[in-house]
């Protein structure tokens, strides 16, 4: 297996998706128009298979039309019964908000607020307002405004806000057809489980292979130790981190610059993690993985 953060993490389908957002620009013929259709299933329904019978013909033939944007063709599916009866009334709360922000935001959620946030919505004003709140938020028009299919960020656009963020990311992309509750143990349950009460990262692992029975991401063994341990409290007692970084490709670095090498090894304690997550990604390089020591 090539050495890279994609192939190593099991996200080659996302790292590739990345590289072309859709977007509808005007004169778009039917083809493209198709094109973009495709992809706003793909991005809201997590890669899950849609049969014939399933499509919002009506969203689609009104989009075609030019009567509604992306933007809404988004909002109707996300609304439909095809969107609800997957990832609303088949799995526990948390996990549909785990979905929804992957699916209409295109990233983890931030922290355990954020997820708060939206349960108590869902309790006051039931669920199309939840999906509401996504697609008319601030967020959502700046970065994806009208035309744009959603898309996974993090990757290959912007760096995520955090190191917990960053990590909770990987919990929700990994996996062929992950969104559609497959390629992972947790099934309808939270991925990010008490991590998200703890609002700490959890280590990112190397997903399963041939050479280890061909398990599916099952979680570290270490995540229901104490959060002294290993979260914000530990102090010089505390683990230290492996991480793998690549794909160095910094312009301003020197050429005798010790980043010559474009993959390299890290030690790093706990409380240095987030630092150091923001020096490599400032410097071009890209985290294979973060795991702790034993």
């Amino acid at each position: 297996m090539p050495f890279g953060p994609a192939s190593i993490l099991g996200v080659e389908s996302f790292s590739q998706e990345c590289e072309a957002p859709r977007e509808l620009v005007p004169g778009d013929d039917d083809q493209a128009k198709e094109s973009v259709i495709r992809a706003v299933y793909r991005q809201v329904l997590g890669n899950a298979y849609v049969m014939e019978s399933e499509r919002q013909v009506v969203a689609e033939s009104q989009f075609k039309l030019g009567e509604i944007s992306v933007r809404e063709l988004v909002r109707r599916i996300a609304k439909s019964d095809l969107y609800s009866t997957r990832f609303f009334d088949s799995c526990a709360r948390y996990r549909y908000i785990e979905l929804a922000f992957r699916h209409l935001l295109g990233r983890a959620p931030a922290d355990f607020e954020e997820m708060r946030g939206h349960a108590e919505r869902l309790d006051t004003s039931g669920y199309e307002a939840d999906i509401d709140s996504f697609l008319d938020s601030d967020e959502y028009q700046n970065t994806f405004g009208e035309w744009t299919v959603p898309y996974q960020r993090g990757w290959k656009t912007e760096s995520c806000a955090t190191l917990q963020e960053f990590t909770w990311s990987f919990q929700l992309l990994r996996g062929n057809s992950s969104s559609s509750l497959k390629g992972n143990l947790a099934g309808i349950r939270s991925r990010l489980g008490g991590a998200a009460y703890q609002n700490r990262p959890l280590p990112v692992v190397a997903p399963s292979s041939q050479d280890s029975q061909g398990w599916s991401f099952r979680p570290a063994a270490n995540l229901t130790d104490p959060v002294t341990r290993i979260g914000v409290l530990a102090g010089e007692a505390g683990k230290v981190y492996r991480v793998e970084v690549t794909a160095y490709r910094a312009n301003n670095v020197r050429p005798t610059s010790r980043y010559r090498k474009a993959n390299r090894v890290l030690f790093v304690p706990f409380n240095k993690l987030s630092e150091q997550y923001q020096l490599i990604h400032r410097e071009g390089g890209k985290i294979a993985s973060i795991t702790p020591l034993s």
